[in-house]
């Protein structure tokens, strides 16, 4: 049907005569042209999972880089041998229960009033050993968070015992421990006690029967070994020796260290030959000596690791490091499968077959057997990270270069190639100008998608012990992974976060990657949904 024959059958009602010249609207018309990387945003941003998953790769990226910033009590190097493999705590979110330094677990009558008597003996302070589980139980020092009815259950040499359900604060669990100090660091300690009213320095024990491990400062009470319920409690009263189980009203008798009068001896002299250099044996009790020796108390957001360290800052340099090996990875791999593919793709004949033939031979190497080579080999000269990186790049830009080549293939032949071809444009303007731009999508695309590919492969590789990327300033995702790979059902926070952070990362640059395929499709320039 012709344009006049259809402007015929509209009704008349619908036209309206005006004067020549008359303005018929106001409204303007936005007909700028839009560039290219604008374009490409305009089609990104309607990819809602690839803007979320950009959002959390950039919230991933400033965790990395902020946490060492905002954390001011802590760095890289922090190092506490007690705390190793403790739980989140925070004080602030701990009165809402959360991040409160807290983990299940199933006591033993013995073991239960071995940790009950750490919070007993930090209330303590004039050493008389007069106080009671009940008072013990409302200490702050107490490592007991709750306790559930106790439950029944059979042994392996079929007797009936107790376990008590609960959940202890592992930070105040340490409790007491022995130290040598020099004698001015003593009176250091002491007038910071005066001062602050925090006790540090507690009686040291009795080494003697009732001291079943002269290794544990906590067993600052009386008590014998026996084969059927471990290190129980017993009273001395009247010359015999009584086990004593487990009740709120029971009262520990103390086995401190006391000199000729009668009081409790705070430290024990161990060699030295002056004032300065005298060494003293003291017991103390550890929660309050960290807060001596750094001035705060320990909070640690992700928990410590295995050794220690603040895991926050352990996994922001983990993301740091994995993601700028990653980085390196996609940049130098473009660099190159974008060169060496596009000479493939755009001479073509001898020069694609004899290249191919190289490709396919690198190909057919495996990378585990480079990557164990590298670091078998070279590691040693050029570091654990230089030779990774080697071990990546060898093989890992034939992927691009593939993809380079084909888009190559798909686009030379075009005729605005062969317009420019014809008017006389050089090789390289053409290939870089005229083709390259063309197949940026599915170029950028690929290099995307090489990063979740290489910190998957970096992660496995440190997993599996072939890579060795853990040290005191640096580690990586992988190695957090695999030092918690034999203990996380103990501790699972430690398998928890950096597992979580993996996932999220592969996730996310997948998704992105998706993204940005669409955005930079030349197909799909100006079009709107």
């Amino acid at each position: 049907m012709s344009i006049k024959k259809d402007i015929s059958l509209l009704p008349s009602e619908k036209f309206k005569f005006v004067q020549e010249g008359t303005k018929l609207s106001d409204k303007k018309f936005d007909n700028k042209p839009v560039g290219y990387f604008k374009d490409a945003w305009r089609r990104f941003r309607k990819n809602k999972a690839s803007v979320v998953a950009m959002c959390i790769i950039i919230f991933i990226v400033l965790f990395a880089f902020l946490t060492p910033l905002l954390n001011t009590n802590y760095d890289s190097t922090f190092k506490d041998i007690y705390y190793q493999k403790k739980a989140p705590r925070n004080l602030f979110l701990s009165q809402f229960g959360i991040c409160d330094g807290g983990t299940n677990r199933s006591f033993s009558e013995s073991g239960l009033i071995k940790t009950i008597a750490v919070g007993i003996a930090a209330e303590d302070k004039q050493s008389n050993g007069d106080l009671t589980i009940a008072q013990g139980l409302k200490s702050k020092y107490q490592p007991i968070l709750n306790l559930s009815e106790p439950v029944s259950y059979i042994d392996g040499a079929k007797n009936e015992k107790l376990s008590y359900p609960g959940r202890v604060e592992v930070y105040y669990e340490i409790g007491f421990i022995y130290k040598s100090v020099e004698q001015e660091e003593y009176k250091r300690i002491v007038e910071w006690q005066e001062k602050t009213g925090l006790q540090v320095l507690y009686p040291l024990i009795e080494e003697n029967e009732f001291y079943p491990d002269t290794t544990d400062a906590n067993y600052w009470y009386k008590a014998v070994k026996y084969k059927d319920q471990g290190v129980m409690p017993v009273s001395t009263a009247d010359g015999l020796i009584k086990r004593i189980s487990y009740s709120e009203n029971m009262k520990l008798e103390d086995n401190y260290m006391r000199d000729n009068d009668g009081n409790a001896v705070f430290y024990q002299y161990t060699g030295g030959g002056n004032i300065n250099t005298a060494q003293y044996k003291v017991r103390i009790l550890y929660y309050n000596y960290y807060i001596y020796q750094n001035g705060f108390e320990p909070e640690y957001i992700f928990g410590t690791d295995s050794v220690g360290f603040d895991l926050s800052l352990r996994l922001a340099g983990g993301i740091k490091l994995s993601l700028l090996i990653a980085v390196c990875v996609s940049i130098i791999n473009f660099i190159i499968g974008a060169i060496y593919g596009a000479i493939e793709g755009y001479y073509g004949g001898v020069v694609d077959i004899t290249l191919e033939r190289v490709s396919d031979i690198l190909a057919g190497v495996p990378f585990i057997v480079v990557a164990t080579l590298f670091q078998i080999h070279l590691a040693a000269k050029v570091g654990a990270v230089p030779s990774l990186l080697f071990a990546f790049v060898l093989t890992g830009w034939i992927g691009t270069a593939s993809r380079v080549r084909t888009q190559f293939y798909r686009f030379k032949n075009q005729e605005y190639v062969m317009a420019a071809r014809t008017l006389g444009a050089r090789d390289r303007r053409i290939i870089w100008k005229h083709i390259f731009p063309n197949s940026l999508g599915t170029i950028i695309t690929s290099s995307a998608l090489v990063i979740p590919g290489v910190i998957g492969a970096e992660s496995m590789l440190s997993y599996l012990g072939i890579v060795k990327l853990g040290g005191t300033n640096a580690t990586s995702l992988g190695t957090l992974l695999s030092d918690a790979s034999s203990i996380w059902t103990n501790f699972p926070h430690l398998m928890v976060f950096p597992a979580i952070t993996i996932s999220l990362l592969m996730i996310c640059f997948n998704l992105f990657g998706n993204g940005l395929r669409d955005a930079f499709n030349p197909s799909l320039r100006g079009v709107e949904d």
